[in-house]
This record gives C-alpha cells, structure tokens and sequence, in this order.
C-alpha cells in the first residue's frame, strides 16, 4: 500500500508559512537544498526543475495533493500546474471547477480519495500542504517529512491548521535526521501503529 507523507518547511515554532501565505522568510541557499533535492527531486516545481536541469526520475513521489491555498501560490507564480511531472489534485470546495485541465479537483472527502489512492499502484504520495488539510488528512498521514529552519516567526500557519481540535493523539517516531551546516534539520517520522 502507497504511504501518505506530510514533506513541509516549518520554523521551530511550528509555521509553515506567514498568515497571508508568504514564505519567502524561508532562506535559499545553505548546504540543505542541494541534498534534499537530490534524494527528492520530484518535490520541486517543474519550472524549476526545468531552469535547474534536472530531469531525474521521480524517486520517491507520483502523486501530490495540495490544498486551495497552496495551489493558489502557485496559480500566483504563473502556473495552474505547478508539478506537472506528478498527478496533480487540489482540496477545495470553493473551486466550481478543475483549476486546469492536469489537476483533479477534490471537492469533499479528501479522507476517502487518499484512501483510495493508497490502494493504487505506484510510489507515493506527497502531501503538499497546507496546515489545514494536514489537520483533515491526519488519520491517513503515515509519515512526516519535515525541513526545520532555525526560525522563530512568532505567528502565522501551522503546521496543523487552526481552530479544530485534532482528534486524537497521533504519535510518529523519528526514522532518519540530519542537520545541515546551515542549520536546517531534516527530520522524517513514521507514524507509529
């Protein structure tokens, strides 16, 4: 069965991002990208990919579901199909309709298509973001991979979204961790059965 993965940037307060959805306080550069991206190619945006050269297969990711918000971040950068090089599906149930035709819209029950994609055929899917559909999806969210900056923001999204209480407590175990000579650490965890 496929794996669900939470792959996010967060600073050590738990932020994904500012409260208007910036997140450009993120720092570029540093030894950390250029690792990450080797092991993980596929996570990057395919114009991105395209400037930098890489035409690697996808190692570890065929499938990424992103919520409204964080497509809308995209759709602001110049593209309605950020990673082309993935099946594409965006969470909404403010979208009349499919955003472009390389997205499949997920207009309710988010829970019940992941559960269905799991039982597909292929590498796995990458839960993009956000904070909110992170919180929705928690149940199915087998592991998390997590760039953690050495930031404090003070405010803005979380990790987790806002305002609905988790259901339960979930607990995850550290499987790998690496910390960068910048200072970021990359962290995975498995969630424990």
């Amino acid at each position: 069965m496929r794996k669900l993965t939470y792959y996010v940037a967060s600073t050590i307060d738990g932020f994904i991002a500012t409260e208007d959805g910036a997140v450009d306080f993120f720092p570029v550069g540093g030894d950390h990208g250029p690792a990450i991206t080797a092991q993980y190619p596929e996570t990057l945006p395919t114009k991105v990919r395209e400037a930098r050269g890489i035409d690697k297969r996808n190692a570890s990711f065929d499938t990424v579901l992103m919520g409204r918000k964080t497509h809308d971040f995209g759709v602001r950068t110049g593209t309605s199909s950020p990673y082309a090089h993935l099946r594409q599906f965006v969470v909404s149930t403010t979208l009349p309709e499919n955003p472009d035709p390389a997205v499949e819209l997920i207009a309710r029950d988010p829970l019940a298509t992941v559960r269905e994609l799991k039982r597909e055929p292929g590498l796995g899917i990458w839960l993009c973001g956000g904070g909110e559909l992170a919180q929705a999806l928690l149940p199915e969210i087998d592991q998390i991979y997590l760039k953690l900056y050495p930031i404090v923001l003070g405010h803005g999204k979380p990790l987790f979204g806002v305002g609905t209480r988790l259901p339960d407590i979930t607990r995850y175990r550290v499987i790998t961790s690496r910390v960068f000579e910048d200072g970021v650490a990359f962290i995975k965890y498995s969630k424990i059965r």
